[in-house]
């Protein structure tokens, strides 16, 4: 049973949230502010059986913000799927949580059913390397080496902590070298067809990418841009 964190200063949408989520399977905690979310967090993090699987965390929360909650978190765990939601809109409020860890950006006010599937999608793509990768040989270029069985990517022998959907892309952009790729389907084969993203994301996660594993992120060497078409890598 999925393990999920609901962090939100509202009470009534926390019971909602709750109840809605505990009837679909998720073995649901809740937090009603930032504090109290990253106790839960570190405590979970330092227990025997684990982390929690998803947080669907609230960006406007009082004292301690989603946003200090998010930055908190990623210092420790890059992979456990963050999915914000906020009634703020606008995309530089998008972008600031995308840029922060979160792999999803839900406005509200939301349908249940909607929170539901991305919950289901974030977490089908957070599954670990026994459950979506089989046992295969480790894909390097350039100094670059991801290890498909282990989850995990080098550069130049030393490990980079990359989000789950950063992982996802890189590894699709070393599986296919050379091939020029547009933004929505890079949306399609990373992201899922099933799931709703703005272009922007894929321009969001290619920034950190480069941020990450270039010498220089403002002329890459690894994952290119060609204009008026999309991205390659290599």
């Amino acid at each position: 049973m999925p393990r999920l964190l609901i962090v939100d200063d509202d009470e009534g949408i926390r019971t909602t949230l709750q109840e809605a989520l505990s009837h679909e399977g998720f073995d649901v905690v809740c937090a009603s502010n930032g504090r109290q979310a990253i106790n839960q967090i570190d405590a979970r993090q330092q227990a025997a059986n684990g982390g929690f699987d998803l947080v669907v965390l609230d960006l406007m929360l009082p004292g301690v913000g989603g946003l200090d909650v998010c930055r908190h978190m990623r210092r420790s765990d890059s992979r456990t799927p963050i999915l914000m939601v906020s009634a703020r809109d606008t995309e530089t409020d998008r972008v600031l949580g995308l840029e922060l860890g979160a792999d999803d950006y839900l406005v509200k006010p939301f349908g249940l059913r909607e929170l539901v599937a991305r919950c289901r999608a974030l977490l089908r793509r957070s599954q670990g390397p026994s459950e979506r990768f089989p046992v295969h040989p480790a894909v390097s270029h350039a100094g670059l080496t991801l290890y498909p069985d282990e989850f995990r990517v080098t550069r130049d022998g030393v490990n980079v902590n990359l989000s789950p959907k950063e992982y996802r892309l890189l590894e699709f952009f070393m599986q296919n070298p050379g091939r020029v790729w547009n933004r929505n389907q890079l949306i399609d084969e990373v992201w899922g067809t099933d799931y709703v993203v703005d272009t922007k994301t894929v321009d969001v996660h290619i920034r950190w990418l480069r941020e990450k594993l270039e010498a220089n992120p403002s002329a890459p060497e690894h994952i290119l841009t060609v204009r008026g078409f999309g991205y390659r890598f290599g």
